[in-house]
């Protein structure tokens, strides 16, 4: 059975939701699958007077956080992020700084990667967050899985590097269709390429 580990960063919820659906995509195509958030490095009292931030940190807090283990124990990996001035936010790359010494061990190379993101607004960073994040796999030795236009949904999502949801200048807009499409898409496209890989 491949094994798929969707490793997250989320403040207000959106990129849970992401993973999830994922994760239900990638397990319909029979694999084994972790979603793991990465933990919040922001005091709680910050973000106390934004609710959609604190009912997402209390909703995911008590679940297990992603650590380097996951990454090893996958064939495949998915990571997700909010853009932040077009690149990851601080926590997520607090985490991919802390895996130095599985890089050095050579744990993190030939193994499927891709990732997804989103921003307030259209074109808020998203492309280039993702690109970012693809280099760190390639300094890994990772494969780059984008779903590029290898069905006919991308053209409707039309994100070729991976997928991006916008929230709306209020972080509340919901993911449509075409999103949903796009996330199980690339679920079912890099456990399909993991196995591949794997076997």
């Amino acid at each position: 059975m491949t094994k798929l580990a969707i490793l997250y960063y989320s403040a207000t919820g959106h990129g849970t939701t992401m993973a999830n659906t994922i994760a239900a995509a990638a397990e319909k195509a029979g694999a084994e699958v972790r979603v793991r958030h990465i933990a919040e490095t922001t005091d709680p009292s910050v973000f106390a007077e934004n609710p959609a931030w604190t009912a997402n940190y209390e909703a995911t807090k008590d679940q297990p956080a992603a650590t380097g283990d996951d990454i090893v124990w996958a064939d495949g990996v998915i990571f997700g992020s909010p853009t932040r001035f077009g690149n990851t936010a601080a926590p997520f790359q607090t985490f991919m700084d802390g895996l130095g010494g599985l890089w050095a061990q050579g744990k993190l190379a030939d193994k499927a990667y891709a990732g997804f993101t989103s921003s307030q607004t259209l074109h808020g960073g998203q492309e280039t967050t993702l690109q970012a994040l693809y280099t760190s796999f390639m300094h890994w030795g990772g494969i780059i899985v984008a779903p590029g236009y290898t069905d006919g949904l991308k053209f409707a999502d039309g994100n070729p590097y991976g997928v991006g949801h916008v929230t709306g200048p209020n972080n509340t807009d919901e993911i449509n269709d075409a999103t949903t499409a796009a996330l199980e898409h690339l679920g079912t496209r890099v456990v399909t390429i993991a196995g591949k890989l794997a076997s």
